[in-house]
């Protein structure tokens, strides 16, 4: 018979908030993650299966839509993510990540 209910059964994912913070601290910005067309994604929500692994950040002379590309996208592709600015407003795609990090 098998036990269903078990510890062993259970997988462990990160929710979407754990990520977000895990960006910010890697990247030095925040973050917000939407659903393929463009709903925010509640904090809690547990809809990825992969943490965010990187250890250093992207360079500053990376672009906002270079950074989605080469770190987010690899990671959790189909989703879309917005970079923001410290008081909260969206960077566009052609903003340097340096440009980003020091408004924080």
């Amino acid at each position: 018979m098998i036990d269903n209910d078990s510890d062993d059964c259970e997988v462990n994912m990160p929710n979407i908030g754990s990520i977000e913070r895990r960006i910010q601290r890697v990247e030095g910005f925040r973050v917000r993650l939407l659903y393929p067309d463009g709903r925010n994604i509640r904090s809690d929500q547990q809809d990825f299966q992969h943490n965010y692994n990187y250890e250093r950040a992207a360079s500053d002379e990376m672009t906002v839509s270079q950074w989605r590309e080469s770190r987010f996208q690899n990671v959790y592709a189909g989703f879309k993510v917005e970079v923001l600015f410290r008081d909260g407003r969206i960077a566009n795609g052609n903003t340097k990540l340096r440009s980003v990090r020091a408004t924080y």
